[in-house]
């Protein structure tokens, strides 16, 4: 055995070596989690695309079968509206407004995390991310409430909708809103 001295030594060399692993297990545990962030964020992106990317691969499927059977066409029910013709709606110009690519993902994110709107066609979604314009609100106005219509669809970019009521100041809101000529 050693004298006091080696073993307070020792147990010195013991303590160092002890922290230095667990500084090592800190590290390795922020990666950890790092990695985890990242997989839960990728794990996001891709359920966005496998839902833009099912309906597409589902219609050339169809299309496929539809085909190789050479079935005849059958008379159907189309929801869509007969006031109109169809010569008339061709001519239909949509609005294009000018936004920064940042403005642009951000609404295309966001259509993509909307239930209804995440199986438009991509064409669909791009033209209703060109088609977005935005409208400056002051503060305590009122945007949107429970219970209005949802015929509009409005993206917040930049400050938070939650203002305190205190401050006097005008929080300028950008939102984004298709509009149709």
């Amino acid at each position: 055995m050693g004298t006091l001295r080696d073993l307070q030594y020792a147990l010195q060399e013991k303590i160092e070596e002890l922290r230095q692993r667990d500084a090592l297990i800190d590290e390795l545990e922020l990666e950890l989690d790092q990695k985890d962030e990242l997989i839960q964020r990728l794990q996001t992106e891709l359920d966005k695309y496998r839902s833009v990317i099912k309906p597409a691969t589902q219609q050339v499927h169809k299309q496929n079968e539809l085909h190789d059977q050479q079935r005849t066409k059958r008379q159907a029910i189309s929801a869509e509206p007969t006031a109109f013709d169809i010569q008339d709606l061709s001519h239909v110009t949509l609005p294009f407004y000018p936004k920064s690519p940042q403005s642009k993902d951000l609404i295309k994110e966001a259509i993509l995390d909307n239930d209804f709107m995440k199986n438009l066609e991509l064409s669909q979604i791009q033209e209703i991310v060109d088609c977005m314009y935005p409208v400056d609100y002051g503060k305590d106005s009122c945007i949107i409430k429970e219970g209005d219509v949802g015929s509009l669809v409005y993206v917040m970019e930049g400050k938070s909708t939650r203002t305190k009521l205190t401050k006097p100041e005008v929080v300028k809101q950008e939102v984004l809103k298709p509009e149709v000529v």
